[in-house]
């Protein structure tokens, strides 16, 4: 029988050599390609901010991250996904505003919304816009609202999947507007922007990410941004607050998560790559251009900030009953 001295120095020496594992493994990390899934399609504000972020984090990393669009059920098979992949930082997810809701909206998730992601920083976030076509009738909001009015449930918004920032800014507008405005689902923002350009919808509301372009090409009009502050990448446009319904106030946020069971030290090492990337004055530059603010808090705020905003949002879903199957 080992003595009982010498069994716990056995397994403390045990340890020590597995922290240190760790710790050689988050400093070299990474050693080949990491894996950055987006939720939505290609060329939407989730889409373009994962890949404005990569082309900073390889100069960092020394790989070129991969960015694969997994589209679908509002970001619910992207995120399960990241949930069936190892732990080891080669795997991550850059999620929405409507990752922590979407528990609200399903009957059943295939993965608990805290407990299997790992937390490593808010990256961003940004207003919405209500956009029209370049050839619409309603030059703003109050025209909208009252086409709505006059003519109810015959307008429809577009938006990015249902339990989304922007399904969500939508339902407020109708909720605050006291109208009737359905909600067409599409795989991403950018889909249901090329809807209203070609008028097959009359509107739809998109993150400042995925109109922006479109906006400075006239191909469509902006009717109003959701924050409670103009945007500075859209000075002129008004909020929705100051075009008729005060007290609305809704924006995007994104962030990035990993599987359960992440290592503390690569937590670390991934959330300071991040913060560095976000310091890059080419991030900056494109974050301005997309109207996004940075953020970057650690891991701890991040999932703090995401229970708080579940927290927040879950009477409000629950009152407007919207479930999806």
């Amino acid at each position: 029988m080992i003595p009982r001295r010498t069994f716990v120095r056995t397994i403390a020496a045990a340890a020590l050599v597995s922290l240190a594992g760790t710790n050689v493994h988050a400093e070299t990390f990474p050693t080949k390609p990491v894996r950055i899934l987006v939720p939505y399609a290609a060329g939407g504000a989730v889409d373009v901010l994962a890949r404005t972020l990569g082309q900073s984090l390889s100069k960092t990393w020394g790989q070129q991250p991969v960015v694969e669009n997994r589209p679908g059920a509002g970001g619910i098979i992207a995120s399960q996904a990241l949930t069936q992949s190892a732990p080891d930082g080669y795997t991550l997810i850059l999620v929405a505003s409507g990752h922590p809701l979407n528990q609200f909206f399903y009957p059943k998730l295939p993965y608990d919304t805290f407990k299997d992601f790992t937390a490593i920083s808010e990256i961003a976030y940004s207003p919405l816009a209500i956009v029209v076509s370049k050839n619409s009738p309603m030059k703003n909001l109050q025209e909208l609202l009252t086409t709505a009015r006059e003519k109810p449930e015959t307008l429809s918004y577009g938006m990015s999947g249902n339990g989304t920032s922007a399904h969500l800014a939508g339902e407020l507008l109708n909720y605050m507007g006291k109208v009737k405005i359905q909600a067409i689902p599409y795989k991403g923002g950018a889909p249901a922007l090329t809807a209203v350009i070609a008028g097959e919808i009359p509107m739809s509301v998109n993150p400042l990410p995925e109109v922006v372009g479109q906006l400075e090409g006239n191909a469509a009009r902006a009717l109003a941004v959701t924050t409670a502050q103009r945007s500075k990448a859209l000075p002129d446009v008004p909020t929705v607050a100051e075009a008729g319904l005060p007290g609305y106030d809704a924006s995007v946020w994104w962030g990035f998560l990993g599987p359960a069971g992440m290592a503390p030290e690569l937590v670390a090492k991934i959330h300071a790559d991040l913060a560095t990337a976000l310091k890059d004055p080419v991030v900056l530059t494109a974050l301005e251009k997309m109207g996004a603010t940075p953020v970057g808090n650690s891991p701890r705020e991040f999932d703090a900030f995401m229970r708080a905003e579940a927290a927040k949002w879950e009477p409000v879903l629950k009152e407007a009953n919207i479930k999806m199957q």
